[in-house]
């Protein structure tokens, strides 16, 4: 049973975002010391956030190789989040295109997309800072995912960008929080989740006032689309080569994280503050359960 939310005003959100951009926002270039030396023993993600973690695979490695993986799995996520948010200003500069320039609500839509140019160089100069390559989605994904400004729109379109952003949120938190880990990952992260939270405020808002206009038919397209989009966001934060660098064959890494409990709680608890919300708004329904449950996002018993 799901409950109508009530309908922002478009212009007033956006005005007030955009005031929050000028007064808070960071240029990686300068806010990040990029020559200051990794420190020594500091790990790259919580451990237990490790997609392996708790599996005899992770147990077999020695504390070096567990860093070093977590060291992996950090650029895979950002390089994927990097390949998500150049889709992002693909999906908002087809919104812009169709607006008026001259309102608030397009001109924050391009002051997202600036945000995002800087939040993209900022992974891609992490990844090749710590010595990792550009991960990102397998090659297939990477080619099909060139639909989804195509075949996605309206709320699922927000929605999908919403589960992106807010998992991977709710990992940064914690991440940035933490003083165990190397102080560059710390000021990435930082950065991303304070000018990503303007970016969720336009999107649930977008996400609410758009499900208001759509018809039955249309409601569940929308709930199909942001289901199959999200599954395919959650599997591809680990690309499978990750597990060559602590000499693990990338078919069994893949194999042990996808039916590893811990891993499966990481990302059902990153979703724990979105999921909520697209229920309310009507975009989790049964035309989408299937992939929602194979994101790990929708528990299986739901």
């Amino acid at each position: 049973m799901t409950r109508t939310l009530k309908e922002p005003d478009r212009e007033k959100t956006a005005d007030r975002l955009l005031k929050s951009s000028a007064n808070k926002f960071y240029d990686p270039d300068v806010d990040i010391d990029w020559t200051a030396p990794l420190v020594e023993g500091k790990r790259f993600i919580l451990e237990e956030r490790s997609s392996l973690y708790g599996t005899e695979l992770w147990d077999k490695l020695t504390p070096e190789q567990r860093i070093e993986l977590g060291k992996h799995e950090v650029a895979s996520v950002a390089t994927t989040g990097l390949w998500f948010e150049i889709l992002l200003m693909q999906m908002l500069l087809k919104e812009v295109y169709e607006q008026d320039p001259t309102s608030a609500h397009a001109q924050f839509a391009l002051t997202e997309i600036a945000d995002e140019c800087r939040h993209s160089t900022m992974f891609a100069r992490m990844a090749s800072r710590i010595g990792c390559p550009a991960y990102g989605p397998v090659p297939w994904l990477r080619r099909l995912a060139k639909l989804m400004p195509t075949i996605s729109y309206g709320p699922a379109r927000y929605g999908a960008i919403l589960v992106a952003e807010e998992v991977l949120d709710r990992l940064q938190r914690e991440q940035m929080n933490d003083e165990g880990v190397q102080p560059l990952v710390r000021m990435v992260n930082r950065i991303h989740v304070l000018e990503e939270a303007r970016h969720v405020t336009f999107a649930r808002e977008e996400v609410t006032r758009g499900m208001a206009k759509l018809s039955k038919a249309e409601i569940a397209y929308q709930q199909f689309i942001i289901a199959l989009i999200s599954y395919f966001v959650t599997r591809a934060f680990i690309n499978p080569d990750v597990y060559k660098a602590v000499g693990i064959r990338p078919r069994d890494g893949v194999e042990a994280a996808l039916n590893n409990p811990h891993w499966q709680g990481t990302i059902a608890w990153a979703g724990e503050k979105i999921m909520p919300f697209l229920q309310e708004s009507g975009l989790v329904g049964l035309p989408g359960k299937y992939f929602w449950r194979k994101s790990f996002l929708l528990p299986a018993a739901r």
